[in-house]
C-alpha cells in the first residue's frame, strides 16, 4: 500500500508541476496558435508550398529551419504542427516540426551550449536535422498518398476543412496567386506566436510570475488587435477551432504526464548509472527508451544530462537523451495517436527510437 501511495504521489507531483509551469504560458497560446492557423490560413497556398505535391527539398528545409525558432516542448508543439497539418501542410512537414521544435529549438541549443559546450550543441543540431529529414521521408513515403479527408478519422471536425476551403476560394477569386495568409491575419498570428515564445525567450531565470507577466502582456496585445482588426464571425470560428484542439489534446497530456511521474518514481538511479556508462548500441537504445517515455520541458534536458554525465554517462547516450528526451514523450505519443491517427504514431515513434539509437551510437563512438 505504501508503494502505491508513493507512486500516486509522484504522478500527482508531476501533474501539478506541469499544470503550474506549462499550461498557461505554453499550452494555451499553442492551442490558440493552432486554431488561428486553421482558421486564417489559405489551405490551397499552404498545399502549394508545404503540401504533399510541393518540392520535397524546399518544403522540408523550410519546415526544419522554421522549427528551430519555436521554443516548444514535445506536448506544446503538437497543436502547432496539427494546426499546420490540417491547414494543408504535408504529413512529412508536420512531423518534421513535431520533432525539430522540441528536440533542437534555439532556446534549448543556447542553454545546452552554456552547460555542455559548443561541440555538443553542434552535434545536436546536425543530429536533429538528420533525424528530421529521415522522419519526413518515412512519413511522406508511408502516408503521403492518403487523401486528407482520411484525417477526419483522427478527429478533425468537418467544419474546419469547410472553413479553410471557403477562405481559400474567396482569396483565389481576387488573386491570381493566392497568398498563404492576409496581412491582418498574419499580424494576429504573429502576436499569438509572440505570446508563446516571449515568456521562454525573455524570461530564462527568476520567478515563474515573470513569465506570466510577459505572457499576459503579449496576450493582451493579441486580444486587442483581434478585437479591432478581425470580424467577429471569424473570431468565433477561431475560438471553436481552438476549443477543438484543447478538448482533444489536453486530457491526454494530463494523463500522460501523470504516468511519466509514476515511471520516474520506479526507475532506479543505480540502474541508470550502470547501463548508460558506455557508447554501445545498447546504452544508446536504453537512453532512447528513457527519453521516449519521459517528459522534459524545454531546456530541462540539458542540466539532467549534465548530471548524468557527471556520474559517468557516455557521450552517445547523452546525445540521445538530449534529442529524444525533449523530442518525444509518453504524453506526446498519446496526443499524436489521437490527432494524427494511431497508424502514424506507430510509425513515427519507433522511427525516432531507431534513429535516436543509431545517432547516439555513431556520434558517441566516432565524433564526440
Amino acid at each position: 500500500m505504501s508503494l502505491i501511495i508513493d507512486l500516486i504521489t509522484s504522478g500527482l507531483d508531476s501533474l501539478q508541476y506541469y499544470i503550474l509551469k506549462h499550461t498557461l504560458t505554453c499550452l494555451l497560446p499553442a492551442f490558440f496558435l493552432a486554431g488561428a492557423m486553421v482558421t486564417f490560413t489559405n489551405r490551397e497556398a499552404i498545399l502549394d508550398l508545404l503540401g504533399e505535391q510541393a518540392n520535397i527539398i524546399k518544403s522540408f528545409t523550410l519546415a526544419a529551419a522554421a522549427s528551430f525558432l519555436v521554443a516548444a516542448c514535445s506536448c506544446t508543439v503538437i497543436p502547432v504542427a496539427a494546426g499546420l497539418y490540417f491547414a494543408g501542410a504535408g504529413v512529412g512537414v508536420a512531423f518534421i516540426i513535431l520533432w525539430v521544435a522540441p528536440a533542437a529549438n534555439v532556446l534549448a541549443l543556447v542553454y545546452t551550449g552554456t552547460i555542455l559546450g559548443a561541440e555538443m550543441v553542434t552535434v545536436r543540431i546536425i543530429s536533429a536535422l538528420l533525424v528530421a529529414f529521415v522522419v519526413g521521408l518515412v512519413m511522406r513515403t508511408v502516408f503521403g498518398h492518403e487523401h486528407r479527408d482520411a484525417s477526419k478519422a483522427a478527429g478533425q471536425p468537418e467544419h474546419t476543412q469547410d472553413s479553410t476551403k471557403s477562405l481559400a476560394n474567396a482569396q483565389e477569386s481576387t488573386e491570381s496567386r493566392p497568398r498563404i495568409i492576409g496581412r491582418v491575419e498574419f499580424g494576429l498570428i504573429g502576436l499569438v506566436l509572440l505570446s508563446l515564445l516571449a515568456p521562454n525567450y525573455l524570461v530564462q531565470e527568476g520567478p515563474y510570475l515573470h513569465k506570466i507577466l510577459v505572457w499576459g502582456a503579449a496576450t493582451l496585445a493579441a486580444a486587442l488587435y483581434a478585437w479591432r482588426m478581425i470580424a467577429w464571425s471569424r473570431l468565433e470560428l477561431w475560438v471553436r477551432e481552438t476549443w477543438w484542439f484543447i478538448k482533444v489534446i489536453f486530457p491526454l497530456l494530463l494523463g500522460g504526464v501523470f504516468l511519466v511521474g509514476v515511471i520516474q518514481a520506479v526507475l532506479p538511479e543505480q540502474w541508470v548509472q550502470d547501463w548508460l556508462g558506455s557508447n554501445t548500441i545498447l546504452a544508446s537504445f536504453l537512453a532512447t527508451l528513457i527519453g521516449a517515455v519521459s517528459y522534459f520541458a524545454t531546456m530541462t534536458e540539458a542540466p539532467f544530462v549534465d548530471a548524468l554525465m557527471g556520474m559517468g554517462m557516455g557521450y552517445g547516450p547523452a546525445l540521445t537523451l538530449l534529442l529524444v528526451g525533449p523530442g518525444i514523450s509518453l504524453p506526446n505519443w498519446l496526443a499524436i495517436a489521437r490527432i494524427f491517427g494511431v497508424k502514424k504514431a506507430m510509425v513515427y515513434v519507433p522511427t525516432i527510437i531507431v534513429l535516436g539509437t543509431l545517432v547516439g551510437w555513431f556520434f558517441g563512438n566516432f565524433i564526440l
